[in-house]
């Protein structure tokens, strides 16, 4: 076991041990906080790059890591796992965190108490939930990162608020009492909750208890899919994303990407060609909800006035095109859907930062401007602002420090976003658009040969996938109208440094992908053909053997002549 192997637990025990410190500090030390919270962060995201290049390691044994938490045999102990998809999402989950915490340091980390413990937490809960590899683990992250995700979507009080983060987290309680019963039906019928063991094990259920694997399965789907947004489980999402503070808001963009990769790990993992009576079950369902979750979602986006739910329905149109994708099982497509995922995951992020900041322009600066800590509210008092001034959502006056030309860094930030989530060229949304159109066209892949006829099922997937786009390009150039061409008198809106910042990473990441996109298309293909083939999964899960302790050691030393 070397050093590489021991640093996978890091990204859990990390944020762990920063919102320990954290809580321990008080709120009187809301500054040395916030730089505790971002030198966390980014330290969590150099150490998810590092992973990810060790995954890119020539060799399957060095291509997917694993670690003993507690050195015990598998599958009897906890398991963690990193491989080429877990290592993607790490190193996605680490710049979204670090983007939303920059923007949140310019005034939203002071609305309320324990934000900076909350966030690290909720960091916590995501790279656990990508590393580990069997079902009580899952649950047990899952339940992290919900715990400190109601915090975060109460943070800075207000009706509109309080009254949706109500309903978020009664549906998300029901959707965890589901993730038990479902938990439970596969171990009664199995025997283990480990998914290399499970994926051994599935293939061998006796036909009479196949009924009972299978309901176990549906019934943890349904918890994961209302996660992920599918319709009509998604009911509760854009209120709640819509309602949230806009950091918040950028980091729930990837907590629906985390039921759409563990529905993606288990179902390849579990429900592949080699499972037996179980091949392929349930794909039909991910197909045909994952187009419903885009007819809806595409329909609503024509009637959302404002940026925020505009930018909850983008999420639900690329949770429908990524479950659609995974229900059909050909690496190919699931190549460019891991690509689509990551550039419409940094697009959204973005645009839920940018739309606080588009939303300020249309009422910013009615009250004169004054220094910074007379309107900043204090840390230790209570969430009710200062007289005169409103920290929610109507964001009557902004303190901060003018940059010349916001309106013109708006526009053509607003305009990037568009065009990354319509899928318009040059950018990278088009280049996974374009990717998504290929593999349903060319079902066996580009230069094989095969005269593999395309779907019906594919077909109504490319028509969908062009006329979302024709949906999203529709309601975001009749809001840029509003925004920016109406004829109105305003002063320009103020901002700070902070706030543009992490907007201006997101975007400029995503146009990288465009001139580097053919490193991440090999990666995310190299992701997909890893997904597609799980033995190779199960032999480096299944074949990693515990540590000997130092007394073991002896006792062999002794034994040898």
């Amino acid at each position: 076991m070397n050093a590489m192997t021991h640093l996978i637990a890091a990204p859990i025990l990390l944020p762990l041990l920063t919102a320990a410190i954290m809580l321990m500090l008080g709120e009187k030390h809301r500054p040395l906080k916030a730089k505790i919270n971002l030198f966390s962060s980014l330290l969590g995201l150099g150490i998810s790059v590092a992973l990810l290049q060790w995954t890119q390691s020539t060799g399957v044994p060095r291509s997917i890591g694993v670690y003993l938490p507690g050195n015990w045999q598998v599958p009897f102990g906890l398991v963690l796992v990193v491989d080429r998809l877990s290592a993607l999402m790490l190193v996605l989950t680490g710049i979204i965190g670090v983007s939303a915490l920059l923007f949140a340091m310019a005034r939203w980390d002071g609305a309320g108490s324990s934000f900076h413990a909350l966030f690290q937490i909720q960091m916590m809960g995501l790279y656990g939930a990508f590393l580990t590899a069997d079902l009580f683990n899952l649950f047990v992250f899952f339940e992290v990162l919900l715990a400190a995700s109601y915090g975060l979507m109460l943070h800075g009080s207000g009706r509109a608020r309080v009254s949706s983060g109500l309903h978020y987290i009664s549906i998300n309680l029901l959707a965890s009492s589901l993730f038990l019963i479902g938990a439970a039906l596969i171990y009664g019928v199995t025997g283990t909750l480990n998914m290399a063991d499970l994926a051994l094990k599935i293939p061998l259920v006796p036909q009479a208890d196949r009924g009972l694997l299978h309901a176990g399965a549906g019934i943890l789907a349904v918890a994961f899919l209302a996660k992920a947004g599918m319709w009509p489980l998604n009911f509760w999402l854009v209120p709640a994303y819509s309602a949230a503070s806009a950091p918040v808001a950028a980091m729930f963009a990837i907590m629906t990407k985390v039921g759409v990769y563990t529905l993606l790990r288990l179902w390849t993992l579990l429900f592949s060609g080699q499972a037996g009576a179980s091949a392929y079950f349930g794909g039909d369902w991910l197909i045909y909800g994952g187009m419903a979750t885009i007819v809806c979602a595409g329909i609503a986006i024509l009637a959302a006035q404002r940026l925020e739910r505009m930018a909850s329905l983008s999420i639900l149109v690329s949770a429908g095109i990524l479950l659609s994708a995974i229900g059909f099982a050909q690496p190919n497509l699931i190549g460019a859907a891991l690509f689509y995922l990551v550039s419409s995951t940094l697009a959204l992020s973005a645009l839920f930062l940018l739309s606080e900041l588009i939303e300020r322009s249309r009422s910013a600066n009615e009250m004169p401007l004054f220094d910074d800590a007379d309107l900043l509210p204090r840390p230790m008092e209570s969430l009710q602002p200062p007289k005169g001034i409103n920290l929610d959502d109507e964001q009557k006056a902004v303190v901060g420090q003018v940059i010349p030309w916001t309106m013109a860094f708006l526009g053509l930030s607003f305009i990037a976003c568009a065009l990354l989530i319509i899928g318009m060229p040059p950018l990278s949304g088009f280049i996974g658009k374009l990717g998504l159109l290929s593999a349903l066209l060319n079902p066996s892949g580009l230069g094989n040969g095969a005269d593999e006829p395309v779907s019906n099922a594919a077909w109504g997937l490319l028509a969908l996938l062009v006329l979302s786009g024709l949906a999203s390009l529709i309601a975001f150039a009749r809001v840029g109208i509003q925004r920016f061409w109406t004829p109105q008198e305003r002063p320009s809106p103020l901002l700070r440094r902070f706030e543009c910042v992490p907007i201006i990473v997101l975007l400029g990441l995503s146009v990288a992908l465009t001139f580097k996109a053919e490193p991440l298309l090999r990666y995310t293909q190299a992701a997909a053909d890893a997904l597609n083939n799980p033995q190779q999964y199960v032999m480096a899960v299944l074949g990693t053997r515990v540590v000997p302790s130092p007394e073991s050691r002896a006792a062999m030393l002794e034994v040898q002549p």
